[in-house]
């Protein structure tokens, strides 16, 4: 539209309407006389204002997904942290238990035995010396352990210490082929010696060859002069195979040790012997066999066969 004088009469007559029909419509209030061109606008309008929205909400829903999605990332993070912290802790309370049973076990036997230990973990296993059999404990001259003392655990014979560091030892565990200890029947006292096979058995020479012994005898160690490398009276294992062979000089036996040496964590260093040889005090208990049930007799009495006398 052209700048003349007319359109601006025109635009001026336009805002003089504009300002009147708003002084009509208030001065109305709820009865306004424009409230149906409103509505009609409404209608009009209303469709095209939804489509719009509708068209606009999607991309502000994404604006705020991309918004939020960092505190949910968050949120997951925190709750996945939480849950390894609790398998942890989970995790180091099973082993603390296990451990503590371990030790209760150990101050058992110590106290059976008269043994005075000094406790140790296993901090390592393998090849420490060649192939031989050995574990690493976290003990050693700054506790006062000294090479060739007896190591034992909850369950009997563990081995000897060959290697004492300041603060570790090795222990050559009595599976391995290279170890040799002194042992004695539980009752018949019949002596032996005690070899490795380098897994979970030991092969036990007995002195005697005309021996009585049974599967499932159980044997322990005799001990060492002077108690080095070996205090008496230590549960070495049972009896599981006998040699029948007869003639020999000696009698060689399989022994099922008692300590489970894939699995060994909490151990003792024999630090002080006993004052005397517990011999087989030590042994755990076996259990009672089940007393057979006594037979049942009854006894029914019957009534007396006298006649009563005639009058």
């Amino acid at each position: 539209m052209r700048d003349t004088r007319e359109s601006r009469l025109l635009l001026v007559l336009l805002i003089a309407i504009a300002f009147a029909l708003i002084t009509v419509d208030l001065r109305g209030g709820e009865q306004s006389p424009l409230d149906g061109a409103r509505s009609g606008a409404a209608s009009v309008l209303g469709p095209v204002e939804n489509g719009v929205a509708s068209a606009v909400d999607p991309v502000g829903n994404a604006i705020s997904a991309v918004r939020d999605s960092g505190g949910r990332h968050d949120r997951i993070s925190r709750l996945e942290q939480e849950n390894a912290a609790l398998k942890q802790k989970l995790g180091s309370e099973d082993r603390n238990r296990s451990r503590a049973h371990e030790l209760d076990k150990l101050l058992k036997t110590a106290g059976a035995g008269g043994y005075g230990v000094k406790g140790a973990q296993v901090v390592a296993i393998g090849a420490a010396q060649g192939f031989s059999w050995t574990v690493t404990i976290d003990a050693g001259r700054r506790d006062g352990l000294r090479r060739d003392m007896t190591v034992l655990n909850g369950d009997g014979l563990v081995g000897r210490l060959t290697t004492v560091g300041p603060s570790t030892s090795t222990v050559l565990l009595a599976n391995d082929p290279d170890f040799t200890v002194g042992t004695r029947l539980e009752r018949s006292s019949e002596l032996g010696f005690a070899t490795g096979r380098g897994g979970g058995a030991l092969n036990v020479q007995l002195l005697n060859g005309r021996a009585k012994v049974n599967k499932g005898d159980r044997l322990v160690t005799f001990g060492s002069r002077e108690d080095k490398p070996f205090v008496p009276g230590v549960p070495v294992g049972e009896v599981t195979k006998v040699n029948r062979h007869k003639g020999d000089l000696t009698r060689t036996v399989s022994v099922k040790p008692y300590v489970g040496f894939t699995k060994l964590d909490v151990v003792g260093v024999v630090v002080q012997p006993p004052r005397s040889d517990p011999r087989d005090d030590v042994l755990k208990s076996k259990k009672p066999a089940k007393p057979r049930p006594a037979p049942t007799v009854t006894v029914t009495s019957t009534p007396s066969g006298n006649p009563s006398p005639r009058s």
